[in-house]
């Protein structure tokens, strides 16, 4: 049995296939304000596997200019529409006694698409939780240690699954090491949307 590091919560399952269908929906409208683009690593230029956008009042953007949140979108330069309230019952729901989540980042990975290893630390506020969302096809989430090079473990996320990242797991190193497809038939054409809900300001 896998033992999950202490402060990490998979809770699987927890969105049944009317409220994923529902979500989507909502994702489907903050894409079309928003729409999905290719980031790039800082420095070298090289894109991102993922496709990416947010919502919130800030949004997480790379570039060859760095890492950062930033209110609007680096293409079209409007600002991000809002969190939609799905989202927002579920924080309230895991994250009950952190302040409100000022951005999500919308992550669309393809079949082919992968993440590595990073701590999510471009935030002022690290004590406030992670919270992501799983939707579409199932993906092997790995997660390590608080230090690069730290021994890792991995597990399965399959569509609806909840996972938080908070108190002692909340600077822990994780990644997408591969995509499951036709895992699941709730996007049209595959793939898989991960959300992350950050409290960015102290």
């Amino acid at each position: 049995m896998l033992v999950l590091p202490k402060g990490l919560r998979h809770i699987p399952g927890h969105l049944d296939r009317a409220a994923q269908e529902r979500l989507v929906d909502a994702i489907r409208g903050v894409v079309a304000q928003a729409p999905f683009y290719r980031p790039e690593m800082p420095r070298t230029g090289k894109p991102l596997s993922v496709r990416m956008t947010n919502c919130g009042e800030l949004g997480w953007v790379t570039d060859r200019a760095g890492y950062r949140y930033q209110p609007h979108h680096p293409v079209t330069g409007e600002p991000w529409p809002p969190i939609p309230d799905m989202l927002m019952d579920l924080w309230r729901e895991f994250c009950p006694e952190a302040r409100p989540p000022q951005a999500c980042l919308v992550n669309f990975y393809d079949v082919t698409a992968k993440m590595g290893l990073h701590q999510d630390r471009d935030e002022q506020d690290l004590t406030a939780p992670v919270l992501s969302v799983s939707l579409g096809d199932a993906c092997l989430f790995r997660i390590g240690g608080t230090e690069r090079g730290q021994p890792t473990r991995s597990f399965r996320l399959e569509s609806g699954d909840i996972v938080v990242l908070g108190g002692p797991s909340r600077l822990l190193f994780h990644g997408v090491d591969r995509i499951y497809p036709t895992t699941s038939a709730l996007l049209r054409d595959g793939g898989r949307i991960n959300l992350t809900l950050r409290r960015v300001t102290a």
